[in-house]
């Protein structure tokens, strides 16, 4: 199985829906409309990629990349990874280290001095991360918002 990272396009779209509904299963479907909306806003923040992997050609895992300048750490920036995903039929082949490797790759070359992530309180996710370099440092902490 032949698998490459790039940048997503508005074309990926739909693709990148279904895989958002496995991350979050609960979650109601966006309206195209609102969807449309939502990838406007994401597609023109400076620092922002939604990174996604090809797997034989099909959309199968994807990775939202935020690069937030910092005025600590000589003004090295940090980047921030969110919503990691792999279609659970592309799972344990390969997909996922791909996509993290193309996240720290794109923060090498934004200039970060660090890759930063929030896990799932889950051990599997846990040795997924640790087995792509990451190790847990920090305590996250999370309140949400209605």
């Amino acid at each position: 199985m032949k698998i490459t990272t790039r940048a997503a396009a508005e074309a990926d779209l739909a693709a990148l829906l279904g895989l958002y509904g496995e991350l979050n299963p609960d979650d109601a479907p966006l309206s195209q409309a609102a969807a449309e909306a939502v990838w406007a806003d994401i597609s023109g923040q400076q620092g922002r990629t939604v990174l996604v992997a090809e797997a034989d050609g099909v959309v199968a895992g994807t990775v939202d990349c935020v690069v937030m300048p910092n005025l600590t750490r000589g003004g090295r920036a940090i980047l921030f990874v969110e919503n990691v995903v792999v279609a659970g039929r592309f799972q344990r082949r390969g997909v996922g280290r791909r996509l993290m490797e193309a996240a720290v790759r794109l923060g090498e070359s934004a200039g970060c001095y660090k890759v930063q992530l929030l896990a799932a309180d889950d051990e599997y996710v846990h040795r997924f991360y640790e087995a792509c370099g990451f190790k847990a440092l920090a305590q996250g902490f999370r309140r949400y918002v209605e």
